[in-house]
């Protein structure tokens, strides 16, 4: 082996080690410093600096910050946190240095777009990440999923999400249900089994314990809205007939509009209020109940 081989070699292994070594201290970092004092630094905040700085390893210190971002995302989900500052950034930087990284665009999208405490709240910047991990890995079907939804669940606008579904369908080896999607997106956009449908697919879909019990919440808060709804129209065909509200359940089953006290998703009976009003006796479980079914406070 020549000087200059020696040389390169040795160059080399010293990089690994050290970037190994950085590795390594960074994560003893996040275990070691605060909250307070990690919402101040992301330690290099600049992905364009830090791609520069990464000399071709950019592969190693994505998978760095993915890690951190998964770490960030999951501490706070925990404690029920209402802001969630560093998320965008972390990806911004994951997404820099490795743009064919397609579980950040996923996951970090879904992260991003969802309403406290289930995300940060922000569905515009979801879609600009997922957006932008479309074009960078065009192939990708399942992005083109992920923006349908948060366009659809998220931003209300069910034309984007049959536009990203049908965009989605035409990429070779997508699921045949990305056309179905774009068919139910496009013909039955407002319809609330539309929604009950696409969170019974992530359900279905995704390996990620954090969204799968995240759907599992909707789907639950979905059930519980359709049964106060029905229950409500009991509840008024009731009273024209009866002339006044009825105070228990047992006075309507009684009078042959109920075969038993009804139970929630949970196997907890609804509380009839003396109002009429039919509600959940643990709000807490069923975290995107309608207005119309939240309890008054």
């Amino acid at each position: 082996m020549n000087s200059r081989n020696r040389v390169t070699t040795a160059a080399t292994l010293i990089l690994l080690v050290c970037l190994g070594g950085a590795a390594t201290f960074v994560r003893k970092l996040d275990r070691l410093r605060g909250d307070a004092a990690l919402q101040e630094t992301l330690y290099i905040p600049s992905p364009v600096v830090l791609k520069r700085m990464s000399l071709g390893y950019t592969g190693l210190l994505a998978d760095i910050y993915w890690t951190r971002v998964v770490q960030y995302f999951g501490g706070h989900h925990h404690e029920g946190a209402m802001e969630y500052k560093l998320l965008a950034p972390l990806l911004d930087i994951t997404t820099t240095l490795d743009p064919h990284l397609v579980v950040a665009y996923e996951f970090g999208g879904t992260f991003l777009a969802q309403k406290p405490p289930e995300g940060a709240g922000d569905p515009d910047a979801a879609a600009r990440l997922v957006e932008r991990g479309i074009r960078e890995n065009p192939d990708a079907w399942r992005l083109y999923y992920h923006l349908g939804f948060i366009d659809y669940i998220e931003r209300h606008d069910a034309k984007a999400a049959a536009d990203a579904f049908e965009r989605g369908s035409r990429v070779p080896g997508a699921h045949p249900w990305m056309k179905i999607m774009a068919a139910t997106m496009a013909e039955h956009g407002g319809d609330p089994n539309t929604a009950k449908l696409l969170w019974t697919k992530i359900y279905e879909n995704t390996e990620d314990k954090l969204i799968k019990a995240n759907a599992a919440k909707h789907l639950r808060s979905i059930k519980a809205n359709e049964d106060i709804a029905y229950l409500d129209q009991l509840v008024a065909a009731y009273q024209q007939r009866v002339g006044q509200l009825p105070q228990s359940w047992n006075e309507m089953i009684s009078a042959g509009y109920l075969r038993g006290v009804p139970v929630d998703p949970s196997g907890t009976p609804y509380r009839l209020q003396s109002n009429g009003r039919v509600q959940v006796q643990h709000p807490e479980d069923f975290s995107f109940l309608s207005e119309g079914a939240q309890p008054s406070r």
